[in-house]
C-alpha cells in the first residue's frame, strides 16, 4: 500500500502542496479553469461547491500525482531475491510521485538541468511564487500563458540562470502548437527523438519529463545520483558505472525498471544526505 507520507518526501517541494498532520494537500487547476485545493487522507476531500464531474477530475489526478494505484507488491516481489532487495525495508510504501500536467513536468525537468536538487527546488518554488495564483496556503502551478507573459528581468528573480531562456523558449513552442507534450500513446524511443530535436531537452530531461510528466516506464539513466546509487550498491566507484552500467542492472526488471531507478535514486539522496550531516558534525 502507497505510502502518502513518504512519497511527499520525494516531491519536488514547490509550494504547491504540503503533508500536514496525516493529510496530504495539493492546489490543483481543472480542465475548465477552475483552482482550488484537494485534500487526501485515505479519502479524497474536495471544496464543497465543485461539481461532481470537477471531483472526479480532481479524484482523478491526485491519484496520478501520488501514483495511489501502483501495485508495490507486485514490485516488491520482483525485486525481493534481487542485490536490490534492502530497498523494500528502507522505502517501503514509497510509489515515484508525477506532476498534475505535462507542462509542469517540462518546466521543472528544465529547472533540474545541471544543478543539484536542493537548488532547483528553489527556483522552481521561485517561480511558482512569482507567477502562479495562491490558493489558500498553496499556489497552482503557473500556467504556460502566464510564464509566457514574464519578462526576462521577471524571470531572472527566479534565479533560473540559463535555464529561464529554455523554459521561455519551450513555452512559447508549447503555445503555439509546435511543441506536443501529450505524448500518452507514444512509444518510449519515439517520445525520446520527438522531444530531443528542441533546444533545451537532452536525453536525460526527455527521459525525466517522459517518467515523471506520464509516468512512462523509463528513467535517466546518465543520471549522476542514478550512477551514484547504482556504484553504492555494487561496491564500485562512480566513475566506474556509465549510463550502459546503469541499463545493464535496471533493465532485466522490465516493467518495474522505471520505480526501480526511483528507489535507487532516493537511496543515493537519502546516504548523500547522511554522508553532509555526519561531515558537518565533525
Amino acid at each position: 500500500m502507497a505510502d502518502v507520507e513518504k512519497t511527499a518526501r520525494e516531491m519536488i517541494r514547490n509550494g504547491t502542496w504540503i503533508f500536514k498532520d496525516g493529510t496530504f494537500y495539493q492546489a490543483l487547476t481543472l480542465s475548465n479553469g477552475r483552482a482550488g485545493v484537494v485534500a487526501y487522507d485515505g479519502d479524497f476531500h474536495f471544496p464543497e461547491d465543485w461539481s461532481k464531474a470537477e471531483k472526479k477530475e480532481a479524484g482523478e489526478k491526485l491519484t496520478f500525482i501520488l501514483g495511489l494505484d501502483t501495485d508495490l507488491d507486485s514490485f516488491y516481489a520482483e525485486i525481493s531475491d534481487s542485490p536490490f532487495a534492502f530497498l523494500i525495508d528502507e522505502f517501503n510504501g514509497l510509489v515515484a510521485p508525477a506532476s498534475p500536467s505535462p507542462y509542469q513536468a517540462l518546466v521543472e525537468t528544465v529547472a533540474q538541468q545541471q544543478v543539484n536538487f536542493e537548488f532547483a527546488q528553489r527556483t522552481i518554488r521561485n517561480l511558482v511564487e512569482l507567477a502562479g495564483e495562491r490558493v489558500g496556503m498553496l499556489y497552482v502551478f503557473p500556467t504556460a500563458e502566464r510564464i509566457a507573459s514574464l519578462g526576462e528581468e521577471e524571470l531572472k528573480k527566479a534565479k533560473l540562470g540559463y535555464r529561464a531562456n529554455y523554459i521561455k523558449s519551450l513555452t512559447e513552442l508549447y503555445l503555439s502548437g509546435k511543441l506536443d507534450l501529450e505524448l500518452w500513446d507514444w512509444e518510449v524511443d519515439d517520445a525520446i527523438r520527438y522531444l530531443t530535436k528542441f533546444r533545451g531537452v537532452g536525453k536525460w530531461s526527455a527521459e525525466l519529463f517522459l517518467a515523471y510528466g506520464l509516468r512512462k516506464n523509463v528513467y535517466p539513466a546518465g543520471d549522476l545520483g542514478l550512477r551514484r546509487g547504482i556504484a553504492k550498491i555494487f561496491g564500485k566507484r562512480v566513475k566506474e558505472v556509465k549510463e550502459k552500467d546503469v541499463r545493464e542492472v535496471i533493465e532485466p526488471y522490465g516493467k518495474w525498471k522505471g520505480l526501480l531507478a526511483f528507489y535507487v535514486l532516493c537511496y543515493d539522496r537519502k546516504t548523500e544526505m547522511e554522508r553532509k550531516i555526519k561531515i558537518r558534525n565533525r
